[in-house]
């Protein structure tokens, strides 16, 4: 059995950490230790373990990459006006 431990410092970890977590199967375990995303991946051949790594740090760079754009994202919010006029009759 191959294994690799990825261990990456980031803001927001637990988040990004939730992120990833649906990919997780009997072989990859993601966990959150010291505001590090820490993933253990076990595969049966190197070449496996290769791709697995691959798509994993994409899919950890697409996390990353949508909290921090939300965080800076200002929020629309939809200003609710009051027009006096609205149920005056105009002759």
């Amino acid at each position: 059995m191959r294994r690799a431990t990825i261990r990456t410092e980031l803001e927001d970890a637990d988040v990004i950490a939730a992120s990833v977590a649906p990919d997780n199967t009997s072989e990859i375990e993601t966990n959150v230790e010291g505001g590090a995303v820490v993933t253990t991946i076990e595969r049966g051949t190197t070449g496996g373990l290769q791709s697995t790594v691959d798509d994993y740090v994409v899919n950890l760079s697409v996390a990353e990459q949508v909290v921090r754009t939300a965080k800076t994202t200002p929020t629309t919010q939809t200003a609710q006006t009051t027009n006096d006029d609205t149920n005056t009759n105009h002759e």
